[in-house]
């Protein structure tokens, strides 16, 4: 459970777009809690059919629901059309924003700061932050300690940079985004060019990064600058952990990136796409997958995709033995595929 702020049942339906079913308006609520753990003063919500035995034993406060389950509900209810996003909202309600040792002047005594750098109004600039010469810092940036920011950067309003993060130079990054920790955005892209002896010349990458705003980079995640044009991430773009994204890659508006993927350079992701766990994408040349395209985990794309819908592969997990068995068997499709169609000409 978290416990920041007071609200009370009207207030929160209000910020939530709620109507409020069997409850005053008074009651207050100081945190979140899941529907079994929930007591008086705190509220849950139910997203999902899998939870609804536990809405009828909950002490929550109140809880988030539809319609259609409020006659169930044995405390107050906040009913909405869509629980879990109203959970997503409130969940920004009573979140605590760890503070940053800046300084009364908004920055560490530790902190260098290059030549020209330009900052917005109440931004904190942390200890052993180091910012390049030319960057920019919008309104109410917030960068912890050890964030490295290259020259030339472009960070908008209310930014967060978290600790370890590495920014790479003319890197721009829109308002309100997020890079966790140890993330690192806008280094050199893999590109090397062999020689006549097989020797691997350096291709230098002279693009950068561009992100939207509303962006989510994950922890250690990285997204390479371009070789000669940048790196796009779109707005709202969410990012897990230890994803890679190559150089010249563009990720459309509003996608999401589950932790593990990895996409070679130049990859384009259309709008509202979903990529799940461990997901790789390379071929043979840049794959384009259209709006609206879900990968699930583990998939390989090597091929670009045209048309939105939910796509999978892979080989499902068996017993060793049998799996083995299967994996021989699988060497030898084109043979038999050969023999069937010998078989069908004779026939």
């Amino acid at each position: 459970m978290t416990a920041t702020s007071v609200f009370t049942l009207g207030e929160l339906a209000a910020r939530l777009g709620a109507r409020l079913v069997g409850g005053e308006e008074h009651c207050e609520i100081s945190g979140l809690a899941s529907l079994d753990q929930a007591g008086p003063g705190t509220l849950s919500h139910l997203s999902s059919v899998a939870f609804a035995a536990s809405l009828e034993t909950t002490r929550a406060g109140a809880v988030l629901l539809r319609e259609g389950d409020a006659a169930c509900c044995p405390v107050p209810a906040l009913v909405v059309d869509d629980p879990y996003l109203a959970f997503a909202r409130a969940s920004q309600l009573f979140e605590r924003v760890p503070p940053i040792d800046a300084g009364p002047q908004g920055v560490h005594p530790d902190a260098v700061i290059g030549a020209d750098v330009v900052r917005g109004v109440d931004c904190q600039i942390g200890p052993q932050v180091v910012i390049g010469d030319g960057t920019r810092l919008g309104d109410r940036v917030r960068l912890h300690p050890h964030v490295s920011l290259g020259s030339g950067c472009v960070v908008g309003d209310d930014v967060e940079l978290h600790p370890n993060a590495v920014i790479g130079a003319r890197v721009r990054i829109g308002a309100r985004s997020v890079i966790h920790p140890g993330a690192v955005i806008g280094a050199e892209g893999f590109g090397f060019a062999p020689d006549a002896q097989g020797r691997l010349e350096r291709i230098a990458q002279l693009g950068s990064v561009v992100i939207g705003s509303d962006v989510s980079v994950g922890a250690n995640s990285t997204v390479d600058r371009g070789a000669l044009e940048d790196t796009v991430i779109g707005e709202g773009v969410k990012i897990d952990n230890q994803v890679q994204i190559g150089h010249n890659c563009h990720i459309g508006d509003h996608s999401v990136i589950c932790g593990c993927s990895g996409l070679v350079g130049s990859t384009r992701l259309g709008r509202h796409c979903v990529l799940g766990g461990g997901v790789g994408i390379g071929g043979d040349g840049p794959i384009t997958l259209c709006d609206g395209v879900t990968i699930s985990g583990m998939t390989h794309v090597s091929q670009s995709i045209s048309e939105p819908g939910v796509y999978s592969g892979g080989v499902l997990h068996g017993p060793t033995r049998q799996w083995k068995r299967n994996a021989l068997r699988f060497t030898r499709i084109d043979e038999l595929f050969r023999r069937v169609a010998r078989l069908e000409r004779r026939s």
